[in-house]
């Protein structure tokens, strides 16, 4: 396997000043930095506004005796300005609280937002959400259920969480990604890492 060298690394930038803009639900920041070129030289000082948000984690919930998986409807703010429904269908999430292990946040979310009890954990990725603006990375991860009697809506009250819990063909929700109503990174990188790795899933849990 060919493996890209980097060129440069942590050493090779410098964070110069980070300037709160706002503090609200959400935080923005603008970060002055500046950074090695591949020519060698350092670029200017640079300005950009930073989304500055925590790590979260996300859960794929898949029962191996069924072939089914359980996925979550809820709206989404972010995409109103979109022409399709901002009812997005997307898997169990949360934010990380602070010295809360990645596990930990799965299965607290699971409960809230789906009556799940989560069994086995298997980690796909950690990758970042989008780090041209946002510092949110996500850890992502599939694990096994019992779907049966799954079903209703979930969430907390206080935090505004209204969800529906579908339950759902491991094919069909392939299918939903294939036609543009299954939209999300995460849901599109756990549904298309189980149909690659599905075999050997089961034969670990079964």
């Amino acid at each position: 396997m060919s493996v890209i060298k980097q060129q440069y690394g942590r050493q090779d930038f410098e964070l110069i000043e980070r300037e709160p803009c706002f503090d609200g639900f959400f935080k923005l920041e603008r970060f002055h930095f500046k950074h090695k070129c591949f020519d060698g030289r350092w670029s200017r000082r640079v300005s950009r506004e930073v989304f500055v948000r925590g790590d979260a984690t996300c859960v794929l919930p898949y029962d191996p005796e069924e072939g089914t998986v359980v996925l979550l409807e809820q709206f989404r703010v972010g995409a109103v300005l979109e022409h399709q429904s901002p009812w997005l269908i997307e898997l169990v999430a949360g934010i990380n609280d602070k010295d809360e292990l990645p596990e930990q946040v799965a299965r607290r979310e699971a409960v809230e937002e789906a009556g799940l009890e989560l069994q086995e954990m298997i980690r796909i990725c950690e990758y970042l959400v989008s780090p041209g603006g946002t510092t949110e990375k996500v850890h992502l991860y599939c694990a096994r259920v019992n779907s049966q009697n799954v079903g209703g809506v979930y969430g907390l009250p206080e935090e505004d969480e209204d969800i529906k819990v579908h339950v759902l063909a491991l094919e069909d929700a392939m299918a939903m990604v294939e036609s543009g109503h299954i939209n999300n990174a995460a849901a599109i990188i756990a549904l298309q890492w189980l149909v690659l790795n599905r075999n050997r899933v089961e034969q670990v849990w079964r």
